[in-house]
């Protein structure tokens, strides 16, 4: 009786007060950064010759097919190949620990979970190259001059800015902003 009794207020309760939704519907933004991440780099490898410019926007933009076995910036590419499994193995370490900090936020704090996203889909956008080529495919290049920046990749992209996002909600944390009322109090 007592634990049919407690098993109602416990239900109702669970109604009356539901559990926020998993923030685990971000991961279709992740997913779309996988597809688009693929179409973009078959369309390098189909399109691009190996280190042969395409210009884009002169003196500033140019499509180059470059392969990266290293990681950002061609960290470590030069190392004897075990780099390419070190980093398959972090990319799915941090992928496994965003999903699930990605579960454990609600689907409607989109400042924490796009990041999140945005960061796993890059990070297993690359994490396919690595396994089917051995190496990242990379192919935009933003140069001045002489000067070029690394080339990089959609993946790329999204893990930048999910890194800047997600620094920045941290940053940002307990922060609320003030409003008119507050202040006069």
């Amino acid at each position: 009786m007592v634990r049919a009794r407690i098993a109602v207020i416990s239900e109702s309760n669970a109604r009356a007060n539901p559990a926020p939704a998993s923030g685990l519907v971000w991961l279709a933004l992740s997913g779309l950064i996988v597809l688009l991440d693929a179409w973009t780099k078959t369309l390098a490898l189909q399109h691009l010759a190996l280190h042969q410019p395409v210009s884009v926007i002169d003196g500033l933009l140019n499509w180059t097919l470059v392969y990266n076995p290293g990681a950002a910036f061609s960290f470590l590419s030069d190392a004897s190949g075990w780099q390419r499994w070190f980093f398959s193995g972090l990319a799915v370490v941090i992928s496994g620990v965003l999903a699930f900090w990605l579960h454990r936020t609600a689907r409607g704090h989109w400042r924490e979970a796009a990041p999140y996203a945005l960061v796993i889909g890059g990070a297993i956008g690359n994490l396919i190259d690595r396994i089917i080529h051995g190496h990242v495919i990379d192919f935009i290049d933003f140069y001045i001059g002489p000067s070029h920046w690394p080339a990089f990749n959609i993946a790329d992209c999204a893990v930048v800015t999910g890194a800047i996002g997600i620094a920045l909600a941290g940053l940002f944390a307990g922060r609320r902003p003030v409003v008119a009322k507050d202040r006069d109090a």
